[in-house]
């Protein structure tokens, strides 16, 4: 929806709507379809930007525990050397790991 043909597509749509005055008979039934078109566009457009946004989230979140789960792998093998130092930290991470899916 942010590619130019888009762009050209409503601008083609609103110049052969203004012509089409000549079709009504009314000026108030030219704007009714109009702002129907628009309208409906309009709500189209949102739903197309909710389900992009929550896809993206999702990507994101599955990106973001890969690392937590690679930083969890280096935290633990240190943890090994180190006598437990890191445990809580370790079990944190651990937790954290999924957690929007849980929520």
């Amino acid at each position: 929806m942010g590619q130019a043909s888009f762009f050209i597509a409503a601008l083609l749509l609103v110049l052969v709507w203004i012509p089409s005055i000549l079709v009504f008979h009314s000026a108030d039934t030219w704007q009714l379809v109009i702002s129907t078109i628009t309208s409906v566009m309009a709500f189209l457009l949102v739903a197309l930007l909710q389900n992009s946004q929550r896809r993206t989230d999702i990507a994101l979140h599955r990106k973001l525990d890969a690392l937590a789960e690679a930083l969890l792998i280096v935290m633990s093998e240190q943890d090994a050397e180190d006598g437990g130092e890191l445990r809580s930290s370790v079990e944190d991470l651990r937790a954290a790991i999924g957690l929007e899916e849980r929520i």
